[in-house]
């Protein structure tokens, strides 16, 4: 960890990949604190913050606050990332014609150029490729579809 790159100031924290940002609300009343990993240009996390003793200024950030905010803000990320992968992947698991179980993979690529889809079906005891090919990233996955794909590729 580069700790020269570390900002710890009462309302401002840069330590590892994230920047806390104590900022005042939107809507002009109160504070905020915004999260922001290193190299996203938005904060992952924005949300309300602590106003001081004086009840004017904001509370100054600490060690543990700013721990906290971390925890907030990776968790978040990792819902996001998850929700993505979770977007772009389906798989089924199916039982074939001859009582064989397989599992039909199917990963969307996100390319505006070329959109397309990988399927791939694997015996699940096995855990051998049958087929896979490149297919519409709007196709249907089903039994029946995963069963056409396997037999005519299509």
């Amino acid at each position: 960890m580069d700790v020269s790159n570390e900002i710890m100031e009462p309302t401002l924290w840069r330590k590892g990949e994230w920047t806390a940002r104590v900022v005042r609300n939107d809507d002009g009343d109160g504070w905020a604190v915004a999260m922001t990993r290193a190299g996203a240009s938005e904060p992952s996390l924005v949300g309300p913050w602590t106003m001081g003793r004086d009840k004017v200024n904001p509370k100054p950030l600490d060690a543990g606050a700013f721990a906290t905010l971390v925890k907030g803000a990776s968790e978040i990320m990792r819902r996001h990332e998850a929700a993505a992968r979770e977007r772009l992947h389906r798989s089924i698991t199916f039982v074939a014609d001859g009582g064989q179980r397989l599992c039909a993979n199917l990963d969307i690529a996100e390319d505006d150029d070329d959109p397309h889809a990988i399927l791939a079906v694997v015996d699940e005891l096995s855990g051998e490729a049958l087929r896979s090919g490149r297919v519409s990233p709007g196709y249907k996955l089903t039994a029946a579809t995963a069963q056409r794909f396997l037999r005519t590729g299509e």
